[in-house]
């Protein structure tokens, strides 16, 4: 009787143990993900991974935005500082175009509009 009770009990432990497999947490996390509520604050500042991203590493535009707003203050006056004016708006337009279109939340997408209508109105006065 003892060996008995002692295999059901082993058994109820490995039945047990396979709630912790990685395929049956995966499941798990899956169903979780599928039965939360997107709030308004998830939309506007989680991206699809459910990581909130205000800020992210600069990418190419940035980086090229970044260098030549620092040239023009090198190079005041000249071709070369009307070269890089239109360099420095072309590549912002391109980030905030992007972030617009294809920004991984609100946030990210309305801080692409802000900027674009910013580089815009800057441009009309």
């Amino acid at each position: 009787m003892r060996a008995l009770a002692l295999f059901y009990r082993a058994k109820a432990l490995t039945t047990n143990l396979e709630l912790f497999t990685p395929t049956y947490l995966l499941h798990l996390d899956h169903k979780l993900m599928e039965t939360r509520e997107d709030t308004l604050f998830d939309r506007t500042f989680r991206d699809s991974e459910g990581k909130i991203v205000i800020a992210q590493p600069p990418n190419l535009p940035l980086i090229v935005w970044i260098v030549a707003s620092l040239l023009k203050l090198i190079f005041t006056t000249g071709k070369i500082h009307l070269g890089l004016d239109l360099v420095a708006f072309g590549v912002l337009f391109t980030w905030a175009w992007e972030e617009l279109f294809q920004g991984v939340n609100y946030f990210r997408r309305a801080l692409g509009l802000i900027v674009l209508v910013g580089l815009i109105a800057s441009k009309i006065q």
